[in-house]
């Protein structure tokens, strides 16, 4: 892959009639494209994984609503609302955590009773145009945080990323890696540490596959290995991502991101959490009313198949934890950096843009 961010891996595309996208389970040792054609797959999709990354699951979402209408009758608009809330609903079941997949439901649900005069079959063709939207925003967005970002990491800087933020988590360029794609094609001379990122692995398998393709120095480690390189002060700054992000500026991330966050305030660290605006939830006021999302204990107990614990041993899964503000250094979006006070600059910014 080339340097430049331009040349970023586009991990979803609309294709006429159907959705592409690049299968994750299958990565590093392959490259599986899959083509989705009915709402039912891209609900297996998100909650397999095949896709992941908020904006990415945002979009695909989208176009698994239009794939779930556009067979639907064009003769009762009553009738065709209460299935479209019915098919949202079902795809929120995904992955309920998530913002970015409610965020995008909403938006075109809402869409759809502003044109509710309208022909069905015409409200159909509407709801195509604002998933492809809401797909060319995320997409342009992830670039511009890649701009803003890559202000923020100087020279020769050693940066530790956890989980994945990039291309495969966004259709695009990414949140944090896009930061870090921008900074390198600036020569920079930066080095990325990569969290592995257990149980499933998305910093070894997905992270470190799309930082070799783009040729930035890079290197694996294991989670547990975090503190102790911020201790040596080979970390200079962390750039994660989030899943859900509250009015207060608390952060719901990839589970393992809030104990980073400590040790970077522990040991004077920068601590960036890069994200699109729609991540931010100004409704929820604070991290202790997310919602909580914990998956199969498969994942832990075992790996591609194989068991590596006591047979039927008991494990935990949660996807995710929560990062209290008073942790986090600043919010890249694309809209600008943001700093504390939170609430009262997400605030100031919205009203700017």
């Amino acid at each position: 892959m080339s340097n430049d961010s331009d040349a970023a891996i586009q991990s979803i595309e609309w294709r006429e009639d159907h959705l592409r996208i690049l299968d994750q389970t299958y990565l590093p040792g392959r490259e599986v494209y899959s083509d989705i054609r009915d709402v039912g797959r891209i609900w297996e999709a998100i909650q397999k994984e095949r896709i992941r990354g908020a904006s990415a699951i945002g979009i695909a979402a989208a176009y698994g609503l239009y794939l779930g209408i556009k067979e639907l009758p064009n003769d009762s608009f009553h009738s065709f609302s209460i299935e479209v809330k019915r098919l949202s609903e079902y795809l929120e079941s995904a992955r309920p955590s998530v913002r970015n997949l409610q965020w995008s439901l909403n938006r075109i649900q809402k869409t759809i009773q502003a044109h509710e005069e309208k022909e069905i079959a015409e409200i159909k063709d509407i709801v195509l145009k604002t998933a492809i939207t809401i797909d060319d925003e995320t997409k342009r967005g992830c670039k511009k945080i890649g701009e803003y970002g890559m202000d923020l990491i100087p020279k020769k800087a050693r940066i530790l990323t956890h989980a994945n933020t990039g291309s495969l988590a966004t259709g695009k360029y990414g949140t944090a890696l896009s930061a870090i794609f921008q900074a390198h094609k600036n020569n920079t001379d930066l080095k990325v540490w990569v969290s592995e990122t257990r149980p499933l692995l998305q910093g070894a398998r997905l992270t470190a596959w799309e930082l070799k393709n783009a040729e930035i120095p890079m290197t694996l480690i294991t989670d547990s290995t975090a503190g102790l390189l911020m201790h040596q002060k080979e970390v200079d700054l962390i750039l994660v991502g989030s899943d859900h992000i509250a009015a207060n500026g608390d952060s719901a991330g990839k589970v393992g991101t809030y104990p980073l966050a400590v040790l970077a305030k522990e040991n004077n660290i920068p601590f960036y959490v890069a994200a699109p605006f729609s991540t931010i939830d100004m409704e929820l006021q604070a991290g202790d009313a997310f919602s909580h999302e914990e998956r199969e204990s498969e994942e832990v107990t075992h790996f591609e198949g194989t068991e590596i614990a006591p047979s039927k041993v008991e494990a935990y899964n949660p996807a995710f934890d929560i990062t209290p503000n008073k942790y986090i250094t600043a919010y890249i979006t694309e809209k600008g950096i943001v700093k504390p006070p939170f609430e009262q600059n997400f605030k100031e910014l919205l009203k700017r843009n």
